[in-house]
């Protein structure tokens, strides 16, 4: 019987051993960013985003976020924000560059959280890990839609923004980007019955309207692509053709934010540069 206990004991010893330590509870003090998986959060060390001197063609929508962002930092009354339109505009750009500018002025006092669609059923229990941290964080769901027969998502959002039991904290903000105002999926477009369709349209336009702020991404224009390109060029001391610049958006079949940042970085590569 003793030799069996031994075994067992050297067994168990062995697959403690193999058996990966627990990781470590997130410091929520220690980090400008932290990516949540939706039952634990991974720290960001540093957050990587653009100068906003960088952002043009954006002015307006810039101004709004970079002031709604500075008033979370300080403590202040503060807005849920939705940013929704054109693919490619900027939406993700300008909340990580507001929230690296808040940072900056404001060390330690702001964090950006991102949530994974796929997350967001643990976002309540991440409300509840950041309600206890005496610290401003701003929680960000990017590219966000709900598809068809999809309840449980808005309904989590309600909750969220409305004020219910699951409600984020006071110290907490949403921030979501989504590529239509009305947060569908593009699956819903395609619907056979134009009714129900408008009804399901009607109810995610009454759910987008709960954010204090819904800032519009519109489609770029030709001398807004020209500025975003100049934006960055003088960043890093590159020199562009505007002919080469509009060449390389009619090659793409587009003209964006993402798509001059693309030909940034081409031109970079060509004269040897990182960027």
């Amino acid at each position: 019987m003793t030799d069996q206990i031994d075994v067992l004991t050297r067994i168990a010893a062995a697959l403690e051993r193999l058996a990966p330590p627990p990781a470590p509870a997130a410091d929520w003090l220690a980090h400008p960013a932290y990516v949540w998986t939706g039952s634990e959060a991974r720290a960001v060390p540093v957050l990587e985003a653009p100068a906003l001197t960088m952002l043009r063609g954006i002015d307006a929508q810039k101004e709004r976020v970079v002031t709604n962002v500075e008033r979370l930092a300080q403590g202040h009354a503060a807005h849920d924000m939705l940013l929704w339109g054109s693919r490619g505009m900027g939406k993700s750009a300008v909340i990580r560059a507001a929230i690296r500018a808040a940072q900056d002025l404001h060390p330690g006092r702001i964090a950006l959280v991102q949530v994974a669609q796929e997350a967001l059923h643990g976002v309540t229990a991440l409300f509840a890990l950041l309600a206890r941290v005496d610290r401003q964080f701003l929680v960000y769901i990017d590219d966000l839609g709900f598809e068809e027969g999809d309840g449980t998502g808005p309904r989590l959002l309600r909750s969220w923004l409305e004020g219910g039991v699951e409600a984020r904290p006071a110290n907490v903000r949403l921030a979501v980007t989504s590529n239509r105002r009305a947060i569908v999926g593009r699956t819903m477009s395609e619907q056979d019955d134009p009714i129900n369709t408008r009804d399901v349209v009607d109810d995610r336009l009454a759910l987008a309207d709960r954010f204090g702020l819904s800032i519009g991404y519109h489609n770029c224009d030709q001398p807004s692509y020209l500025a975003i390109i100049h934006g960055y060029a003088e960043q890093y001391g590159l020199e562009f053709e505007e002919s080469d610049a509009l060449e390389w958006s009619r090659r793409r079949g587009a003209r964006s934010g993402r798509v001059a940042w693309q030909y940034v970085t081409e031109l970079a590569g060509r004269t040897g540069k990182v960027v």
